[in-house]
């Protein structure tokens, strides 16, 4: 896929570190920007997991279940978050850890993609570690 003037800064909350154990997500949080300008286009849904959050998990995020039940299910919102990253460049720190997420949700919805195939992928973790080796690269 050929690189576009839009990227994507995107970002998720899971219930855990996991997808072995059952985790998931329950929150996606998006920004587009076009040729290096804010576009004012956001992308924010939280996701019933259908679990609890481990501890540690809620530690970070503090999204309580209680908060997330009357929210959507990843199958009811899956579609609209395909068309919106679709042919994106998907900035995310640390990217295999989200993107084997979503890969997941696809696949629990029977969706036959992975989100390498519709949108470019590029890790900010990665690039920053080549940057400034050896520094602290957290968000």
């Amino acid at each position: 896929m050929i690189k576009t003037g839009r990227q994507i800064m995107l970002d998720t909350e899971t219930t855990g570190i996991s997808i072995q154990q059952g985790n998931r997500i329950l929150e996606i949080g998006a920004v587009e920007v076009i040729n290096r300008e804010i576009s004012g286009s956001t992308y924010q849904q939280y996701i019933n997991p259908e679990r609890e959050s481990e501890p540690g998990a809620l530690e970070v995020h503090g999204i309580t279940t209680k908060f997330l039940s009357d929210k959507p299910t990843f199958i009811k919102i899956v579609d609209d978050f395909i068309n919106y990253v679709k042919g994106a460049e998907l900035i995310i720190h640390n990217a295999p850890f989200d993107v084997g997420f979503i890969n997941h949700e696809f696949s629990l919805c029977n969706k036959n993609i992975r989100i390498e195939d519709i949108c470019v992928i590029t890790d900010s973790l990665d690039y920053a570690r080549n940057k400034h080796p050896g520094a602290r690269n957290s968000l």
